[in-house]
């Protein structure tokens, strides 16, 4: 009887050893890298926490007691230009207008290039630096800027300015005319400026004071004209 025993214990004992080798053999064993069971599989999936962009699918989530999935709308996309410009508002649709003629625009970007170009212009008007005006004006604003120089010099008058700093610019307004994209910016900005008459005295504005200024200014760009920068076409003084 105890060999019988000693047997059928040697049959399990090897049954046991065999289905425990074809269970690893089948789910295989943990090694610290496997993929989390609540992580998505699709990898087309947005990133936890990142809302889906414009247009993804319904997700349906499971039911209990066999019922059926029920879908649960994925949360809104963002607004496509955020903050800037509100969806709807007809700053929006100007941005959207010029989009779709010009794809490479971008707003943020645009008011890096216009805050830098602000600067220069007011700073070239002042020394008379025609050659920078001529690269950043249209032709009529340009005009209008020479004229202004060249009266003064005629006069024997010099401008001093210095930037103080741009404390605001912001776009006012955007849309396409025709094949011309247009932005208006508004500026206000701190200046130091004073003219010197022939002798140096001080006729207007002073070395030493500094001035809050504000400027809205309308910068344009033909979209079929492989030419990618921005000319300003139009100048007035901000209330």
């Amino acid at each position: 009887m105890s060999n019988v025993f000693d047997i059928y214990t040697i049959i399990f004992l090897a049954l046991a050893v065999f289905i425990f080798f074809r269970l690893r053999s089948v789910l295989g064993t943990k090694t610290g890298h496997e993929r989390d069971p609540f992580q998505p599989r699709d990898n087309n999936l947005p990133p936890a926490g990142r809302p889906p962009a414009p247009g993804g699918e319904v997700i349906p989530m499971p039911a209990r007691n066999g019922a059926p999935p029920v879908p649960m709308p994925a949360d809104p996309a963002a607004p496509r230009w955020g903050d800037m410009a509100p969806a709807g508002t007809p700053l929006a649709r100007g941005f959207d207008a010029i989009a779709a003629r010009d794809p490479s625009f971008e707003p943020a970007g645009f008011v890096g290039g216009a805050r830098a170009a602000y600067e220069m212009i007011v700073l070239a008007f002042a020394g008379g630096d025609r050659k920078t005006l001529r690269d950043l004006l249209a032709k009529d604003v340009f005009e209008g800027f020479e004229a202004a120089i060249r009266d003064r010099e005629t006069r024997g008058e010099q401008v001093e300015t210095r930037f103080v700093g741009i404390e605001k610019a912001e776009i006012v307004d955007a849309q396409v005319r025709g094949d011309q994209a247009q932005v208006t910016m508004k500026f206000v900005s701190q200046l130091v400026t004073a003219t010197r008459d022939r002798a140096g005295a001080v006729i207007d504005g002073s070395p030493e004071r500094v001035t809050d200024v504000t400027d809205v200014w309308t910068f344009a760009r033909n979209v079929t004209d492989r030419d990618p920068n921005w000319r300003l076409i139009a100048t007035e003084a901000g209330g």
